[in-house]
């Protein structure tokens, strides 16, 4: 039996979208290619009103921790990881691993990454690149990128290379009036399609960055991607059309929706899942007033048993997520992005009032 994932992703995915990538294929150097390709782009680009520069590539969404680490950070200049969770910390991590001088703020997981945390820094030391998670999977935590893109705007050669694999497309992000330089995502989240395609928004400045900075590699080459796009409206590498196929057509529906109805749509049920927490003993791990649109993590106050809920829910197939990391049990989460409707919120929550007997 399916079981209806209300997990932080990969999200559920309607049937319709599924069987896109039923169709027929055809070679990526072909002119349907090129127009299935630019499709995509076009409607990203009408959908994050960006007029930055855009690529798909086939890869998980954490592929883009190493293209940073690989094109943005200059010979000999510095990195600064802003860390409240597991994601934030795996592009620390990242970072070190391409051979990056990074230096970490951590602040406690389940708090908020604000803008004096980072003037904080930028005051003590020069940095080519500034990474934030603006949606913290692990935690449930929401930064406000606003107020940090105009902090940086201070700070002209700082690159800020934002992690927005489970928000963007969900939550309300626009990277032009919020100043990223790279803002990357996932399909399997809020896009809600399969997962294997990795989503980037970057701008003039950041892929000027490139220039100066050697052995990007070929996968991970920034400048190589966009060289070939602007010659061929084209990938470098052969990509998965067959999500590009649900892709396309997830972006048309998403874009008949509105970028301002979904983020409406998800603040809904994010506020209805809080309550409900709340009303029924738990409590809510991510800070007052920086709460994920996309994402719950609920603190498992009542020191429930998570692991069989699920083996529960799995009979009346729902599923949800146990906390993430050194979270688990602790904490559990429910995703609620994509397609997921207040209704079908509902008929969760029953269920999981049932198993436990709230």
């Amino acid at each position: 039996m399916h079981k209806k994932l209300w997990i932080p992703g990969p999200t559920e995915v309607k049937d319709d979208v599924l069987k896109q990538q039923a169709k027929g294929l055809f070679g990526h150097r072909s002119n349907d290619f090129t127009i299935l390709y630019n499709s995509v782009i076009n409607q990203l680009r009408e959908f994050l009103k960006t007029e930055q520069h855009i690529t798909v590539i086939t890869a998980s969404g954490s592929l883009f921790m190493d293209i940073t680490g690989r094109n943005l950070i200059r010979p000999g200049k510095k990195a600064l990881c802003m860390v409240n969770g597991s994601f934030s910390d795996r592009m620390y991590k990242t970072l070190v691993s391409c051979g990056i001088d990074a230096d970490k703020f951590e602040v406690e997981w389940g708090k908020a990454i604000k803008q004096e945390h980072i003037k904080e820094m930028l005051e003590k030391s020069e940095y080519d690149v500034v990474a934030v998670c603006q949606n913290e999977t692990s935690t449930g935590v929401k930064a406000d990128l606003k107020s940090i893109g105009d902090l940086l705007k201070n700070y002209p050669e700082t690159l800020l290379v934002v992690d927005a694999v489970s928000s963007l497309g969900g939550d309300l992000i626009l990277p032009d009036e919020m100043g990223t330089d790279l803002i990357f995502a996932s399909t399997q989240k809020c896009f809600a399609i399969p997962p294997g395609l990795a989503v980037g928004i970057v701008s003039q400045k950041a892929l000027d960055r490139t220039k100066d900075v050697p052995n990007r590699g070929f996968y991970t080459d920034l400048k190589g991607i966009f060289d070939y796009f602007e010659k061929s409206k084209q990938t470098p590498s052969t990509p998965n059309i067959s999500l590009l196929f649900a892709f396309d057509y997830k972006l048309k529906q998403m874009l008949e929706e509105g970028a301002e109805n979904i983020c409406n749509r998800l603040t809904e049920l994010a506020a209805y899942t809080h309550n409900w927490a709340l009303e029924h003993g738990f409590g809510l791990f991510a800070e007052e007033g920086y709460e994920s649109v996309t994402v719950s993590t609920i603190t498992n106050k009542l020191e429930k048993d998570v692991s069989a809920l699920n083996k529960a829910l799995g009979e009346k197939g729902l599923v949800i997520a146990n906390g993430y990391g050194k979270l688990k049990n602790q904490t559990f989460r429910i995703g609620h992005m994509g397609d997921h409707t207040l209704s079908g919120l509902k008929e969760l929550l029953a269920a999981i009032e049932e198993i436990w007997e709230l």
